[in-house]
């Protein structure tokens, strides 16, 4: 580790100063006031989960930038009670909490951001404190950020409409804050900004005039470059973790002046990198008379560009990031589903997501990480995941962690979709190895208690209790409220498993491996058990219980897992419809989605995290599922609730929200978003290019689907159309 210098070790003493030249400013610190804490908390004095359900990202994968709506980045300020998420992140570390920009010692208002194209923006701020009592604004700054894999751009434009030219101090202090994401999460403070371990390094000016602050914890490093100004470098002022720059602007009569800085991260033991391909759907662009289908699904291809990352060992294989700000890294079940919403537009990223697990995909058993041979992991991160603050509940998940009952067997169906939608015949053979292993993890080890069915345990005590899509540990409930115990085998796994099997068995005979009739018979016996233990009737219909616990009793809660076995095979006709029908009702329908757990459960609440809230992906599964089993009409309906669920989130669908806000016209005054919901979300955003397949009749042989007319006929799809594709 490298050790602080001496700026960095004396803040008690006052700012150490670097003058660029000997008339700079005296008094640099002034533009950096603070009366804030840098973890502030309102009268409760326990940590909390910041909240960011009004707050504005910029991603470009691995790094992201989060700022209150007006555009200020500050998480020294309290955000809905308690430490704020604001800042610049790389990987899985907040490189800097605080950007303050100053003229003259005030900060400008800000009155407006707009976000323009991928990792992108625009802050407008007015500056009071130079032309006097003024009721119309005279002087302005533009504040522009622009974001790459690996660094922040900001430029600050002064423009002045006075008819005389002014000279001002413009000062941009950055707060370096090296916290980890867990620590964020948790709303605890960074651990090594409290021990010093943030090292703070003005180095000499360039020829050129260029200024140049290194910062380090010992394992990442930010390089700060500082434009010079009419051949003038900035000031440069340290104080403990906070780098000011100063620039001196003569902004001439009814003109502009600009100065700027780069802050580039250098993080050698990342495990995610940016995706080196350029972005498979960077062309395409969707029109529609409906104006809300088309900027959804715009909206949603700038943030799904966003997302997209790789690998070292497979820089050109890219897949979808889980979400911002929390999952910014490799989920198996989450980069799966996405990659499989965007077929229609492309099978590469689907490719590359499934050769990126086959790269992780478990050799052997290891109960530390879950790990069994063919399956296929949860989570990748740089280091060990350990919940702190409001999360410090014992949970410490390995760096590569496989707690995951359900991808394993979504990418055997990841990979039969694929090569159905046009993948390279070369590129799916290369992944058949992987298919045999991952097929035998179903048959061997996703088994855990030999009652026939795949379903899963903790076998650490500090991993995931749950480990299906409803990871939470409250996800799985009786109709009472009360919490089922473990081993709990899914009732969606069992579908997920029988289609696997059956799909797997397809490729084996298409490349001409042996065991595809023992597959076969496997998901016949499958399917003959689901359909003896999980169905039960709660007097309003039959449907399958959301799973079964650890004396195989069904836990009868009514969710919406039942709607993911639509489309697998597993349910006879009857059973599809019986399905359909408690989908549709009232009670699980809302007009924004399907809600994951009935409004009539025990356990329903309409901002919990997986009992009751609606989930954007989850209902496009089950709007797929609807329309592959023939039920058109119903699936619009779904799709219909997700457009509506868009166009008030502006375009940025996120993770999740509550779909209960109903009046007299039938929908109120829109879903309520969940306050701590990660938005972009990879497979939220996606869903917008299933309903897209759906209003268009996509099907992998690029014809209208049969029997799709319903959707094609609706009002959605008119002059709905891809360009670029």
């Amino acid at each position: 580790m490298t050790s602080p210098p001496a700026a960095a070790t004396t803040a008690a003493a006052g700012p150490t100063i670097h003058p660029a030249i000997p008339t700079g400013p005296t008094d640099p610190t002034e533009p950096t006031d603070r009366t804030t804490t840098e973890n502030p908390m309102s009268t409760n004095t326990q940590p909390r989960q910041p909240w960011m359900h009004d707050m504005k990202p910029l991603v470009c994968a691995p790094t992201q930038l989060w700022a209150d709506p007006d555009g200020v980045v500050d998480a020294t300020a309290p955000h809905a009670g308690t430490a704020s998420i604001a800042g610049l992140y790389h990987g899985d570390t907040r490189i800097v909490s605080a950007i303050r920009t100053t003229v003259d010692g005030e900060a400008p208002v800000p009155v407006a951001w707009r976000a323009h194209g991928k990792g992108a923006s625009t802050t407008t701020m007015i500056v009071r404190n130079i032309d006097g009592p003024t009721v119309d604004p005279q002087v302005r700054v533009e504040e522009r950020r622009d974001l790459t894999p690996d660094a922040l751009a900001e430029r600050c434009t002064v423009t002045s409409a006075l008819d005389h030219d002014v000279t001002i101090r413009l000062a941009v202090t950055l707060r370096f804050d090296m916290a980890t994401m867990q620590e964020v999460k948790g709303g605890a403070p960074s651990a090594v900004a409290l021990d010093g371990r943030i090292a703070v390094d003005v180095a000499d000016t360039t020829a050129d005039g260029v200024r140049t602050v290194r910062v380090t914890d010992g394992k990442l490093a930010a390089v700060v470059t500082a434009d010079a100004t009419a051949g003038t470098p900035p000031c440069v002022a340290v104080d403990g973790t906070d780098c000011t720059l100063i620039w001196t602007l003569a902004v001439p009569a009814r003109g502009t002046a600009a100065a700027g800085l780069t802050v580039a991260v250098d993080a050698p033991g990342n495990v995610v990198r940016a995706a080196t391909a350029a972005c498979p759907w960077a062309d395409v662009h969707v029109h529609a008379a409906d104006s809300r289908v088309a900027d959804w699904i715009n909206t949603s291809l700038r943030d799904l560009d966003g997302l997209r990352m790789a690998i070292p060992a497979l820089p050109d294989d890219e897949f979808l990031a889980a979400g911002a700000p929390w999952f910014f890294t490799l989920f198996g079940r989450d980069s799966l589903w996405a990659a499989r919403f965007l077929l229609p537009l492309t099978t590469r990223t689907a490719m590359g997501t499934l050769r990126t697990l086959a790269h992780f995909q478990a050799t052997a058993s290891d109960p530390a990480t879950n790990a069994d041979p063919g399956k296929i992991m949860h989570e990748l991160r740089a280091e060990q995941l350990v919940q702190t603050g409001a999360f410090d509940d014992g949970t410490s998940l390995p760096p590569l962690y496989y707690g995951t009952i359900d991808a394993t067997p979504l990418w055997i169906v990841l990979l039969a979709e694929a090569a159905r939608w046009g993948a390279p015949d070369d590129e799916i053979r290369a992944l058949i190895p992987n298919l045999e292993a991952a097929l035998a993890w179903l048959r061997d080890w996703g088994d855990c208690d030999g009652d026939g069915f795949l379903e899963y345990i903790d076998r650490t005590g500090r991993g995931l209790s749950n480990q299906g899509w409803k990871d939470s540990g409250d996800s799985v409930r009786w109709n009472d409220g009360t919490i089922a115990r473990g081993p709990i085998a899914l009732c969606e796994v069992q579908g997920y498993a029988y289609q696997a099997a059956m799909l797997g068995a397809d490729l084996l005979d298409r490349y001409g491996r042996p065991g595809a009739d023992g597959w076969r018979a496997w998901a016949a016996r499958l399917k003959e058990r689901f359909n003896e233990a999980f169905w039960v009737d709660d007097g309003r219909g039959r449907y399958p219980a959301i799973a079964l616990d650890a004396d195989k009793r069904p836990v009868d809660s009514l969710t919406s897992n039942i709607g993911h076995l639509l489309g697998t095979g597993i349910l006879d006709e009857d059973g599809v419809r019986d399905v359909v029908a408690r989908l549709t009702g009232d009670d699980m329908l809302s007009g924004y989605g399907v809600r994951t757990m009935s409004t009539l459960a025990g356990g329903y609440s309409p901002l919990s995290y997986h009992c009751g809230s609606v989930w954007a992906h989850d209902s496009a599964v089950v709007m797929n599922g609807l329309r592959d089993e023939g039920y058109e009409a119903e699936a619009l309906r779904v799709a219909e609730g997700l457009v509506r669920a868009a166009a008030s989130f502006g375009y940025q669908i996120p993770e999740l929200y509550a779909g209960d806000a109903f009046g007299a016209d039938g929908f109120g005054s829109g879903p309520a978003p969940y306050p701590a919901a990660c938005h972009p979300q990879a497979w939220s955003a996606a869903s917008s290019v299933a309903v897209l397949s759906l209003l268009l009749g996509l099907a992998p042989d690029g014809e209208a689907s049969d029997g799709a007319s319903a959707a094609v006929d609706s009002p959605l799809a008119r002059d709905l159309r891809i360009e670029g594709r």
